[in-house]
């Protein structure tokens, strides 16, 4: 038997995740925790990080470096209401740096949080009935739902699922709350504790769920350990769920082993049993995934290793439900809708761009943190945040949409003047993220102002071209299953990856290795320059450069449906 992970063994030794955490909080001489703790906090919902553009000159002076907390809000389907909204709004101004994150996963990261103010952060955050628990870790984290009101039965369906996948799959332990919270300790010893789904060890690696309803696939269903799509009657009624397994986006440079997979469809089943399909998925999981080798820890893996029809009769004896076969679907994106769209009862609903999900106010009378508080204080809907990192302002008041109006252009909440724009995404990466090896959130911008002046010099300004940048192979932004993507190599260069479908159904491929910025353009401009002038009517730039012949049709050998949004099972 293969030797365990250590961090199976910082698991298994952690008091159901309580370790030293409250002796590290206590220790006012460092900023940051021991090396096993910064593992076990990660299922609090929060990173150590630190800022790397600060480590040479702290270095230099002999400084500890300017260690601070990363904070991930649990918000199943992405739904606040406006004084939740305000109250995080404060918690980012008052404990933070000043700026709220809005995530690929749907929600709210607060960034610049130092040890001493934790506790008082996590519990303001509490008093919202918000928490950060499962928000990271080895545990299933924040699920996320279509967060479209204009189908609202549907999405009612979709978030009521949602949060009941998050609630039946959340941890149990009390040690979140002892922690932080200054609950009451459990007597009785920890055989009391019961974990009934996750046991004292958890999930072998993160696990991630996702919600979607067609046409729309803004939560990049085929990116995730497990799916539900809505299969809907003529009516938007909800008559049942295809379910997905198997995806996911991490990779690690120059280890093939390791590589992206889009999930495959694995069969139907009834409203009814959704919830206890997801748990046997997960069980089987928690039960057969490699605890050994964290990079081969994820259910794609164990897919790809037992094989989809083994791995289905195991979920099916589980959960004592045969599947049917899946339903035909189809999407048609995987972006958002953006400006207002009108509702049922009066009511209309505002969706505005994020650049790169970062919530802030900059010179020049840009202020989407003021702005967006200013909404949240009159308005009597709730606040929705997309799988796109941008925010919706939903079910408005008929009475409130000149005030919203107003503030939005008070504060210049503009939309994006392209297509390539309004269909981006960037993970954090540097200052703060200890894993990234190239920029990306604070070059992006600039990457995309150069690539809007080739896009325009051919006339494609106003289409919709899907791209996305992570600062390492990690994929937090999906960028393999974007029409470019580009993935950090190190400082400054990038691997450039094309041929992704516009719905967000097939993965990309590898089209050039450590690229620059200036090779970035000299790579993308002849490929805009044939699509202006060689695609096909309603041709998709992802498909347009499979077909052209620029990348290959297959990735790991494999091919993929570009019609139904299915790859093919094995």
């Amino acid at each position: 038997m293969a030797e365990l992970s250590r961090n199976e063994y910082i698991k298994e030794a952690s008091d159901y995740l309580r370790g030293t955490l409250a002796e590290g909080l206590a220790d006012e001489i460092t900023g940051g925790i021991v090396e096993d703790d910064q593992q076990l906090v990660k299922f609090h919902g929060m990173y150590l990080q630190d800022d790397r553009d600060l480590r040479g000159e702290r270095t230099r002076k002999k400084l500890e470096k300017a260690f601070a907390f990363m904070l991930r809000v649990r918000i199943s389907g992405g739904v606040l209401t406006p004084r939740q909204w305000c109250a995080l709004d404060l918690v980012a101004r008052v404990y933070g740096n000043g700026t709220m994150r809005a995530t690929t996963r749907q929600t709210i990261q607060l960034h610049g949080v130092i040890k001493s103010n934790l506790k008082a952060t996590l519990k303001a955050i509490d008093e919202q009935l918000l928490n950060t628990i499962a928000a990271c870790g080895d545990v299933n984290r924040n699920v996320m739902c279509n967060p479209n009101p204009h189908q609202s039965k549907a999405h009612a369906a979709a978030l009521a699922l949602t949060r009941a996948l998050s609630d039946h799959l959340e941890p149990r332990t009390p040690a979140y709350r002892e922690i932080w919270l200054d609950g009451e300790k459990i007597a009785g010893g920890e055989d009391d504790v019961v974990e009934p789904i996750y046991g004292r060890t958890y999930m072998p690696r993160k696990f991630k769920i996702v919600v979607a309803v067609p046409p729309s696939n803004d939560v990049d269903i085929f990116a995730h350990d497990l799916g539900f799509i809505a299969i809907l009657d003529g009516n938007d009624d909800v008559t049942g769920w295809n379910v997905t397994v198997g995806g996911g986006m991490g990779m690690t440079h120059g280890e093939p082993d390791t590589y992206p997979r889009a999930a495959d469809v694995m069969g139907f089943c009834a409203p009814r049993d959704a919830v206890a399909i997801a748990e046997a998925v997960v069980t089987v999981q928690r039960d057969w995934g490699d605890r050994s080798n964290r990079k081969h820890a994820r259910l794609k893996y164990t897919i790809e290793d037992r094989g989809l029809g083994a791995f289905r009769a195991e979920v099916e004896k589980r959960a004592g439900v045969t599947l049917e076969a899946p339903k035909p679907f189809s999407f048609t994106s995987s972006g958002d809708r953006y400006g207002w769209t009108e509702g049922e009862n009066g009511k209309s609903h505002l969706t505005l761009y994020v650049e790169n999900g970062r919530i802030q106010d900059k010179a020049g009378g840009a202020g989407m943190l003021t702005g967006l508080r200013k909404i949240a204080e009159i308005h009597t809907g709730d606040m929705r945040l997309t799988a796109n990192q941008n925010v919706i302002v939903a079910n408005v008041a008929k009475e409130d949409r000149a005030a919203i109006e107003a503030i939005v252009k008070q504060y210049n909440l503009v939309q994006p003047a392209s297509g390539l724009r309004r269909n981006s995404m960037a993970c954090v990466a540097l200052p703060t993220c200890g894993l990234a090896l190239a920029e990306c959130e604070r070059y992006l911008p600039e990457l995309l102002d150069a690539l809007d002046q080739r896009l325009a010099a051919y006339g494609l300004s106003d289409d919709d071209i899907v791209i996305r940048m992570t600062g390492c192979p990690n994929g937090c932004a999906r960028p393999y299953l974007a029409e470019i993507g580009l993935v950090g190599k190190g400082p400054g260069r990038y691997n450039l990856y094309l041929g992704a479908a516009f719905d967000g159904s097939r993965l990309s491929k590898l089209y050039a290795e450590d690229l620059e910025h200036g090779a970035i353009i000299a790579a993308l401009d002849p490929l805009f320059a044939a699509y202006a002038k060689e695609r096909e009517p309603n041709e998709r730039f992802g498909a347009f450069v499979i077909r052209a012949g620029f990348v290959a049709r297959t990735e790991n050998g494999r091919d993929f449906h570009a019609d139904s949004g299915a790859r093919r099972a094995a």
